[in-house]
């Protein structure tokens, strides 16, 4: 405590500029505020560009994948520009900059996706030939996986910017993280909730994040009370499998990793593209060992599938 009050000079928070961005920010702010007792003017929000908002007209996975969403905020922690950065768990490379950490996740929100559409209740019930909108290489794996009789498109922008796509009819459905929605006060507009059974989340789906300079006294101390243990332990698992597949946005993968009193519990896919093909893995043991058991399920698969499976990926 004496070293964050200690210093004079404001807490500075980076953050993208979408609105769920900027809601998960102030979330940060606002439990640093109450663990801190430090009055709210004297944490400001940053708002940062990246490349991942600027670019819409085309799929990440061919400009470079998560890491247009992180740099421009990398960046300024390392030169001291801001203090602290707040990202989207699932928006995160598995490797980091030198000198840069992930240094408490927050409680974690459900990690479902929603479906959303006013024209089918769920995407199950959508007609054949119907349109569904995304820009997840996950989601648009696992659709046509479920529904190969559907149509997929690119669906790129925030959620403000896919839900007027969907007003104006360029596609009949989009699915979107329930965590996002609900963070954003919107989840009345959800039409369906997928069961992880059928449909698996994104590893790190419905988890924030904080990233600042490793092994910074003042930092570690600020965020320390932030930390959601039972969230950093099955992310650390989740990483874990994305880290052994070189996870990015060009792969489609899945995995959710559930902590219990008796251990955690994780359950992963891979896919093709187009969905034809994917291979499961279910693995549990003790907490302790939660990134080990993220890698031995990676592991796994990658024999399980071969290389020519994971051709289709390049």
């Amino acid at each position: 405590m004496q070293t964050i009050m200690a210093a004079a000079e404001k807490i500075r928070i980076g953050t993208r500029g979408s609105p769920l961005a900027l809601a998960q920010a102030h979330e940060v702010r606002d439990r640093l505020v109450d663990a801190h007792a430090i009055a709210p003017d004297m944490i400001e929000v940053c708002v940062i560009s990246t490349a991942g908002d600027r670019i819409q007209d085309r799929p990440l996975s061919e400009v470079g994948g998560k890491g247009l969403f992180t740099l421009e905020l990398e960046e300024q922690l390392r030169d001291g520009r801001i203090d602290l950065a707040v990202h989207s768990s699932k928006d995160m490379p598995t490797v980091l900059p030198e000198g840069l950490a992930i240094t408490a996740f927050l409680d974690r929100e459900d990690p479902r996706d929603a479906f959303i559409s006013n024209k089918a209740k769920s995407l199950a019930d959508m007609p054949e030939g119907a349109v569904v909108g995304s820009s997840s290489l996950r989601r648009q794996a696992m659709i046509r996986r479920i529904r190969p009789d559907l149509s997929v498109v690119q669906f790129r922008g925030n959620v403000q910017t896919r839900l007027r796509k969907l007003e104006e009819g360029v596609a009949d459905a989009t699915l979107l993280a329930n965590a996002g929605l609900r963070r954003l006060g919107m989840e009345h507009i959800i039409t369906d909730l997928m069961h992880p059974d059928v449909f698996l989340p994104a590893p790190g789906q419905g988890a924030i994040c904080i990233e600042a300079r490793a092994g910074d006294p003042r930092t570690d101390a600020l965020v320390e009370p932030l930390n959601h243990e039972p969230t950093a332990t099955a992310l650390a698992c989740e990483r874990a499998f994305l880290a052994e597949l070189d996870g990015s946005c060009r792969t489609p993968i899945a995995g959710l990793a559930l902590v219990t009193e008796s251990g955690i519990a994780f359950r992963g896919m891979i896919l093709t593209p187009d969905g034809t093909q994917a291979h499961e893995i279910a693995k549990d043991g003790p907490m302790s060992q939660a990134a080990d058991i993220g890698r031995a399920a990676g592991r796994h698969l990658r024999l399980e599938a071969g290389d020519g499976f994971f051709a289709s990926w390049s």
